[in-house]
């Protein structure tokens, strides 16, 4: 028996997966939003039965089992950790948390709870095209070891009419965290490798717009461009951009020392042996089976997002065990380990970009004296005695 699922969000994310979710059996028991007006709507919208403004009453009922959460970064820890405490599996979307302080936290509920589902959405995880040039690569299409990365986005703005989180690069806004850490996780996930040290530009060219002046501010990024050596010595270069008008374009090149491999959009081509050829072409047309899919949340994105709820089924089908349900579907799916690592990634970027340098980038094994000094004269007077 599938789950009953909580949604957190009332955002377009949410207005495209719910008819995803009812596609796949899934019954959707209760949605929370930032006011009730706004849950309300929702609600009334997609018929869920249940809404509110107060999390807990999404997290206590009964007949919710698996949380989604898309509202919000700030609130992606809170509610993460909450959720495994009291047994309820977690879709969390990303970024992990605003900081690798609550990323670790998430992490460690997760470590304490490994029964429960807990997975970050980055979804192009599950996109046709790089599930196969992951295969492609591990059976040696390149020839040779992974030499060099080269990813370049181009999309509309990410902000919607009014001001909110979205224009706030410290709540979680901005192509760096929500389209780079994308990027991060799948460079990760198709070669294996972490980035020792990073070197980046991050820009924020639209500070205002004609809903957004006055005395607030944009400070959100709207253009990045960086660099990442990775452990066994491949080079990633990315250059990620909201000023295109228009539908977005994504390629992806992973180059090796007899070939190379390309994703554009949704398609896969291959290069060995100075012999070029298509190893994939996307047919779906997920306009004509999904209408009024927001034009906001770019077509590679939905169409992962639909195949990863497609494993979370499989994840919940019956088996022979006492819990009715496996984890292997979804072992493709970014953790919240993975969570930590972009973080990680992402603040050493921030830190690049401030110091106009090379920086190391360094995951955090334990959360950050909250009060260092008084700490130090603790320990100085325990020292003492």
């Amino acid at each position: 028996m599938l789950p009953g699922i909580g949604l957190f969000g009332t955002n377009s994310v949410v207005k495209v997966i719910v008819p995803f979710l009812r596609e796949k059996g899934f019954k959707i028991e209760a949605i929370w939003g930032r006011t009730l007006a706004e849950a309300a709507e929702i609600s009334k919208e997609f018929d869920i039965p249940f809404y509110t403004s107060r999390i807990d009453d999404v997290l206590l009922r009964k007949d919710v089992d698996l949380i989604f959460i898309i509202c919000s970064p700030s609130l992606h820890a809170q509610i993460a950790v909450k959720a495994l405490g009291i047994g309820k599996h977690v879709v969390c979307d990303k970024p992990a948390g605003l900081s690798q302080s609550e990323a670790l936290k998430m992490v460690r509920a997760a470590q304490y709870y490994p029964s429960l589902i807990s997975i970050v959405n980055h979804s192009l995880r599950f996109l046709p095209a790089f599930v196969r040039m992951k295969s492609a690569i591990e059976d040696g299409y390149l020839g040779g070891p992974v030499t060099i990365v080269d990813i370049r986005v181009q999309m509309g703005s990410l902000l919607r009419n009014g001001y909110d989180w979205l224009c706030d690069d410290t709540m979680g806004g901005g192509i760096l965290a929500l389209v780079g850490s994308h990027v991060i996780d799948l460079v990760f996930h198709l070669i294996n490798q972490k980035a020792l040290r990073v070197h980046a530009v991050v820009k924020t060219f639209t500070q205002t717009t004609k809903n957004i002046n006055g005395i607030r501010r944009v400070t959100s990024p709207d253009f990045c461009t960086f660099q990442m050596e990775l452990t066994n010595g491949t080079f990633v270069t990315a250059t990620l951009s909201n000023h295109l008008r228009g539908k977005l374009t994504q390629e992806v090149i992973v180059c090796g020392t007899n070939g190379h491999l390309v994703v554009r959009g949704g398609d896969l081509h291959g290069c060995k042996n100075n012999q070029e050829e298509v190893l994939y072409r996307d047919m779906e047309n997920i306009n004509e089976t999904y209408n009024g899919i927001s034009d906001s949340i770019p077509r590679p994105y939905v169409k992962g997002l639909k195949k990863m709820i497609g494993a979370l089924r499989e994840a919940f089908q019956p088996v022979e065990d006492k819990r009715g349900w496996i984890k292997e579907p979804v072992s493709r799916a970014a953790t919240f380990d993975d969570g930590l690592y972009i973080q990680a990634v992402i603040d050493a970027l921030k830190q690049s970009n401030k110091r106009r340098e090379w920086t190391k980038v360094t995951i955090l094994t334990e959360e950050p004296d909250p009060n260092p000094i008084l700490s130090a004269a603790v320990r100085a007077t325990a020292i003492s005695i």
